[in-house]
């Protein structure tokens, strides 16, 4: 813990340790004590924070990660600033991001040693690099800084893609050099247009994870070089070795793939992590990829594509050479060197060519002025893979094989601007030059990538599942209810409702009638209103009720509403959803009256007393009370 920050942010995250420092920020260990859970903490460096572009970069990666939710990404849960003052009065504010908080260890402390991983390992740690892009990519992020740094390995071996402090949104990728003109991202990593300031986009993340991929494939990076610029340049003009050069184990299939999310040209590379992620699998099982060759990358001039060059056609043959006469004797005097007339020969050759070439153009109909379409070179090997987008599987095939190249359907994609069925996209991509015969594969589109829930309701079980995978859901949940009017078996109701609008492959649940046409009135006479209420339902009643009141003596029925009789009576069969009539009793307890006491009589004496008491008479039958005597009474007697 640094004296520089506070030690509560926002009044419920607690700064504890510092976990690790970066060029821009500082991490800490922290507690979020509204939640109970611990989580990390990053704060911008403090004698930064005062710098508005890096004010705003911070900003950036809260807002860029916050809109991600994906296992592969270390969540955002929150950010903000705080305003803290300074010891001489001044105050300043200081952003920070509240994070997930995972335990575990980078990459790069995972190739600490410049020892290589196994090749199952390092093909595990960039499918789940290559998960996460193919989800920010969706989403319109480009993360622009993939290195082994970034790249979480939690303790169960799970990936984590962290930090998004320089991702922009696809729309704003052409910000890739900051105010201070140093390019973003670092330099091992750096893509060719990146290093050059140019726009980025997707394939920019999918050519840093291939240094990802080559450094644990290898132990090192692609480049290397004593500085940042002589790296950057290597980025920009040089072709990696293959990484089987470095590890003997890498199999030919893998440095295909590498040296494809290498290529220089944006265009050359995998078009999207998707199919850069199904080629690496390919190629881990043994299986074909549709990488070139390695050794069909060429160095710098064109930069990007595979050697398309074609062999110069061999000179034609010109006509046999007649049989030279002995040398005379005086051939070669003066110089000593026999005087060939080798330039006659030269001239030969240009005549014969230019009647060759008289005699097509003729033939063509060219040389009178006919038509002027050139006649194709046999010696071609390369062509240029054609823009498919928007085509049927047929054209699409036949726009691909009729320049020589192999068409290849590939994996169909979700796209909201193009129709389904229609191809997406081809890798290689439109424009690339491929070798004849190479195979192109197009992806086609599946569709939006949301759907609507199909309506279901009263159909037969199968029938409703085939609907809904067929719009692109999976099947979910299955339940039964009573449900009076629909068959045994057949749908009443699905969950998510008919019409609702779901991601393409979410699960839908359906729940089916059980058949059920008839109940028992069930015995709720002594439960109380809710009880019996919640009784009848679920017998699959309906109910009204009629209540009165009436007074009780016992406390403990105070206010209460009890049912006191049902009409059916309980245990009578009825069809479902019959309506049953409850006679509810509202209590109200009042206190039972307690008896007056008589007045107070003075004690009687015996009645042979002669003493002044009073004598009570019985004086029954007149509801009245006994009649009192006062003073000495009467005596003892009538005698």
């Amino acid at each position: 813990m640094t004296g520089q920050f506070p030690q509560v942010l926002a009044g419920r995250y607690e700064i504890r340790d510092l976990i690790g420092r970066g060029g821009m920020a500082e991490v800490h260990l922290g507690y979020d004590t509204r939640l109970s859970r611990i989580i990390a903490i990053k704060l911008l460096r403090s004698d930064i924070a005062g710098d508005p572009t890096f004010q705003a970069r911070f900003r950036r990666e809260a807002q860029s990660a916050a809109a991600l939710n994906h296992p592969t990404i270390v969540a955002v849960y929150d950010s903000g600033e705080e305003e803290i003052t300074a010891p001489n009065g001044a105050t300043r504010s200081v952003p920070y991001i509240v994070m997930e908080y995972v335990e575990g260890h980078t990459v790069r402390e995972l190739l600490g040693d410049g020892d290589a991983v196994p090749i199952p390992e390092a093909v595990e740690i960039t499918t789940g690099v290559l998960d996460a892009l193919e989800y920010s990519h969706r989403a319109g992020i480009v993360h622009r800084d993939i290195k082994p740094g970034n790249i979480m390995l939690t303790s169960t071996g799970a990936v984590k893609v962290m930090d998004f402090g320089i991702a922009r949104a696809m729309e704003d990728s052409s910000a890739t050099v900051t105010q201070t003109h140093a390019v973003v991202g670092t330099a091992q990593y750096l893509s060719p247009e990146q290093a050059r300031g140019e726009v980025v986009d997707a394939r920019s993340d999918l050519y840093s994870t291939g240094c990802l991929l080559y450094e644990l494939l290898t132990g090192q990076p692609p480049f290397t070089g004593d500085s940042a610029v002589a790296i950057a340049y290597q980025h920009v003009r040089e072709i990696p070795k293959p990484p089987s050069a470095l590890a003997a184990d890498v199999p030919e299939s893998l440095d295909r793939v590498v040296l494809k999310a290498l290529a220089k040209a944006r265009d050359d590379r995998y078009q999207d992590a998707a199919h850069m992620r199904n080629e690496l699998l390919a190629a881990a099982r043994g299986m074909a990829v549709s990488a070139p060759a390695t050794d069909s990358w060429q160095a710098p001039a064109a930069l990007s594509s595979p050697s398309t060059t074609a062999p110069s056609p061999a000179p034609a043959p010109g006509p046999p050479s007649p049989l030279r006469p002995p040398a005379s004797p005086d051939q070669g005097a003066g110089d000593g060197r026999p005087r060939r007339r080798w330039w006659v020969w030269v001239l030969l050759l240009i005549l014969l060519i230019l009647v060759g070439t008289l005699i097509g153009l003729a033939a063509s109909g060219r040389l009178m002025g006919g038509g002027t379409k050139p006649t194709p070179t046999p010696t071609a090997t390369a062509a240029t893979v054609p823009d498919v987008s928007g085509m049927s599987e047929d054209d699409a095939k036949s726009a691909i094989e009729g320049v020589g190249l192999a068409f290849k359907k590939g994996d169909d994609v979700a796209s909201d601007t193009i129709d389904e069925g229609l191809a997406v996209s081809s890798d290689p991509g439109a424009g690339t030059s491929a070798l004849l015969g190479t195979e192109i594969t197009v992806s086609f589109s599946s569709g939006s990538a949301t759907v609507e829930v199909p309506d279901v309701t009263g159909m037969a079980q199968s029938d409703a599942r085939k609907k809904i995978e067929a719009a692109g859901l999976a099947w979910g949940d299955v339940s039964t209810e009573d449900a009076p009017g629909t068959p045994e078996g057949h749908v009443v109701r699905s969950d998510p409702a008919a019409g609702t609008s779901m991601s393409r492959g979410e699960t839908v649940s359906i729940v089916l009638s059980s058949g059920r046409t008839t109940t028992t009135v069930p015995d709720v006479v002594g439960k109380t209103q809710d009880e019996a209420q919640a009784a009848i339902e679920a017998a699959g009643l309906n109910y009204n009720t009629t209540t009165n009141d009436a007074k009780t003596t016992d406390p403990s029925k105070n206010d209460r509403y009890e049912v006191t009789a049902i009409d059916p009576a309980a245990g009578q069969s009825v069809n479902l959803g019959t309506s049953v009539t409850l006679t509810v009793t509202h209590y109200v307890y009042e206190a039972a009256p307690t008896a007056s006491p008589s007045p107070n009589a003075t004690s009687t004496p015996s009645a042979n007393s002669g003493g002044g008491g009073a004598i009570q008479s019985p004086n029954p039958g007149n509801g009245k009370p006994p009649h009192q005597g006062g003073g000495g009474g009467h005596g003892g007697g009538d005698d």
